[in-house]
């Protein structure tokens, strides 16, 4: 895939290459659908609603059709770009918004897969509460992404970990730095803060997956 200089999903390479980019520079993505979409099933009633903010190509939905057909359930896929709803491939048909400004409907289920190291810091907050706001009792919200480099040598270790994972599936030196170097300013990792009444669920080197549930 063509990395491009000023990372950004609205891409037809991106689009195009994002199932197979995503595997190599993330070797633990299909253990964490997998795992996200096992969560996801225990919080889902019949007739209920699941949200994909960020629904990429389907991955999740796909993952999830078996469920969501037997309990008659909607799925409801978010992505902000165009091109990414073009290559679309899980249950209905992508819908083509933006979280940061759209009116966020009732959900059962809410999934943000990489999605808020995207969204301007000041802003997460906000998403999140909205998001909460209307997920419905007894669901629940589900976050995976990539948290701010810890401090001291643990820190060093957590990042090289990372590397190495993307090296072990295939990943040339030149395309990790030209990835590293085109998310300046355009990827920005999660503060603890921000996820302070979140459980941890999952941990790979710099990403984790972590929950909240509705009361």
């Amino acid at each position: 895939m063509i990395v491009p200089t000023d990372w950004t999903f609205k891409s037809n390479y991106v689009a195009q290459g994002f199932d197979q980019h995503v595997r190599e520079q993330l070797p633990w993505y299909d253990l964490m659908a997998g795992a996200t979409a096992h969560i996801a099933r225990h919080y889902l009633p019949e007739g209920g609603t699941v949200l994909d903010i960020g629904g990429s190509t389907g991955n999740l939905g796909t993952l999830l059709q078996p469920v969501l057909e037997a309990r008659k359930a909607k799925y409801v896929a978010i992505d902000n770009a165009e091109e990414m709803a073009a290559a679309y491939r899980g249950p209905g048909s992508l819908v083509v918004d933006d979280v940061r400004t759209m009116d966020i409907p009732e959900h059962d289920v809410c999934v943000l897969f990489l999605v808020l190291m995207f969204i301007e810091p000041r802003l997460r907050v906000g998403v999140l509460q909205k998001i909460a706001a209307q997920t419905r009792g007894g669901g629940i919200v589900i976050i995976v992404d990539k948290l701010a480099g810890i401090g001291g040598y643990l820190g060093t270790v957590l990042s090289r970990l990372t590397l190495a994972g993307k090296k072990a599936s295939g990943v040339s030196g030149d395309e990790i730095i030209a990835k590293e170097l085109s998310l300046a300013g355009i990827q920005r990792p999660m503060q603890f803060t921000d996820l302070r009444d979140y459980t941890e669920v999952f941990r790979f080197g710099e990403f984790f997956g972590c929950v909240k549930e509705a009361p």
